[in-house]
């Protein structure tokens, strides 16, 4: 993403993707999505997934035959759906709704976007009931595997009729216009595609509708910010854990029989989580006698409550992305030749609303919005200096007032939870009709993508500021050790980031972290 470390441990896994019609992973698509020359991830069709394809296509052409009106095949689209065109300007009507409908603007979507855009419609291709030739197929993953990579404008889809401006740009490519991304540039697709050997492809009945009527865009960052949301949760986990000994926190309320009792999946998981990589601490037992606080802030004591929280929702959003990358959402739908139905059928629908996905990306803004929020909650409590008992120096600085420390790092981190905090209003609440109305009630699930995408980042930053300040803070407790796991996640800091001896630049350090926390090395902490 923008702004984001990628080519982490994902890249290193070389193995095809096949697109067999079985559902895509989150894993799978940040592999080909992340995947450069040097290391590429190829993406293979299956002999059945081809004869599927062939079997719907089949079922278009008898449809045609037949002469009756058909949505998507011999007439025009939306509003405009009770005009039949003529056989003769199929190949017109395909290539005029893909250049009608590029009308994107704004930014370009980062090119691991174009390209997990890319393998998430042609997996939904590859299930057969779209109506698509083998050609059109086989010529999306050849794009794909050759880096042939669509250059999107961010804005223009409001997430209903699919994600129509976007997927257009995308489709261009496949007629030899629009723009490709081409050694970090931007570049026409008419040059690069024929400096591949690429004729541009003549589209027919149904093709341009299949290649646009789809929430590929949406999925395709759902299934990236799901990838990365995992490996930054555990980074979570494991700042939280090494706050506890850093502010010399107590963990009974860790307890397991008080977690029991609120039977809260992700709160239960979080406390244990958390009692894990505790155990064996030896500065937990170093202020059990004579301390004199009652109780910790909630940032501490409501860690398992709140992160709990953030992990079930986050894993209704991660539900709701994975069914939808086993999913079609085209329309019409192709059905084959069955038991019940031997010529097949072809059914109008509404699979392309984006509904399903837009109030589950909402819902992860909101996630990383408390999973930022807290941690930057505990950043203030360690780098404040407020709790003389646990006796760190302010702003964990080598020499105070000479030295300023980790003071302007939780600024940072405020000024991303302020944003996320920002991004966090839902996109999909607001209805705006389209298409002369036929289209009146829109998902804008596009932009809750959008604003997702922006929100997982910043959320990153935030929990990299606070794994710095307490790896610094936990060495004031010296030569005391927290437990096994913390003091792994400690070590791993420490592989990347010195320990202060006296004021320097934070921002280095911070993205140091950031990468290690984009490598998922905290999932093993």
């Amino acid at each position: 993403m923008t702004g984001t470390p990628t080519g982490h441990a994902t890249a290193s896994d070389q193995r095809p993707v096949v697109l067999d019609g079985s559902p895509l992973s989150p894993s799978d698509v940040a592999r080909v999505a992340r995947a450069s020359l040097i290391a590429p991830v190829r993406v293979e069709l299956s002999s059945d997934a081809l004869a599927r394809v062939a079997a719907s296509r089949a079922v278009v052409e008898r449809a045609l035959e037949s002469g009756k009106a058909v949505y998507g095949l011999n007439t025009g689209f939306g509003s405009l759906s009770h005009v039949r065109i003529e056989h003769s300007r199929a190949c017109e009507l395909q290539r005029n709704i893909i250049r009608s409908h590029a009308s994107g603007v704004g930014e370009h979507l980062p090119r691991e976007v174009s390209r997990a855009l890319m393998v998430v419609l042609a997996a939904s291709l590859a299930r057969g009931a779209s109506g698509v030739r083998v050609e059109t197929l086989e010529r999306l993953v050849t794009l794909i595997n050759n880096h042939v990579d669509p250059a999107i404008p961010s804005r223009g889809s409001v997430g209903a009729s699919g994600d129509l401006a976007p997927l257009a740009h995308a489709a261009l490519v496949l007629i030899g216009e629009g723009d490709v991304w081409h050694n970090g540039r931007v570049e026409p697709a008419a040059w690069v595609t024929t400096s591949f050997g690429l004729a541009p492809l003549a589209l027919e009945e149904k093709e341009g509708l299949a290649l646009l009527n789809g929430t590929h865009m949406m999925c395709a960052i759902g299934a990236l910010l799901c990838h990365d949301f995992t490996a930054i949760f555990d980074a979570a986990i494991a700042a939280s854990a090494m706050a506890m000994d850093a502010a010399k926190a107590t963990d009974r309320f860790l307890d397991a029989r008080i977690h029991d009792y609120r039977r809260q999946p992700g709160q239960i998981e979080v406390a244990a989580r958390l009692r894990g990589l505790l155990a064996g601490s030896a500065i937990l037992p170093s202020h059990a006698e004579n301390d004199p606080r009652v109780q910790d802030p909630y940032s501490l004591r409501c860690t398992p409550q709140v992160l709990g929280a953030a992990l079930d929702a986050f894993r209704f959003v991660e539900g709701a992305i994975v069914r939808e990358l086993g999913a079609v959402t085209d329309n019409p739908l192709v059905f084959a030749p069955s038991a019940g139905n031997a010529e097949g059928d072809i059914v109008s629908g509404g699979n392309f609303h984006g509904m399903p996905l837009a109030i589950p990306l909402d819902m992860l803004a909101i996630a990383c919005a408390h999973v930022a929020g807290i941690s930057e909650r505990r950043t203030f409590w360690v780098v404040s200096g407020f709790d003389k008992f646990v006796a760190h120096k302010p702003y964990l600085a080598t020499d105070p007032g000479v030295d300023s420390g980790l003071m302007i790092a939780q600024y940072a981190a405020a000024a991303c939870v302020n944003e996320i905090a920002t991004l966090s209003n839902p996109a999909s609440v607001t209805n705006i009709p389209t298409s002369a109305g036929i289209e009146d009630y829109n998902s804008f699930g596009a932009t809750s993508a959008l604003k997702a995408m922006q929100c997982v980042p910043l959320m990153r930053s935030v929990i990299a500021i606070e794994l710095l300040v307490m790896a610094e803070a936990l060495e004031a407790h010296r030569p005391l050790k927290s437990g096994a796991g913390v003091e792994k996640a400690h070590a791993l800091v420490r592989s990347r980031v010195a320990k202060l001896t006296a004021d320097r630049a934070p921002s280095p350090d911070i993205r140091a972290i950031e990468q290690l926390i984009a490598s998922g090395a905290f999932g093993a902490a």
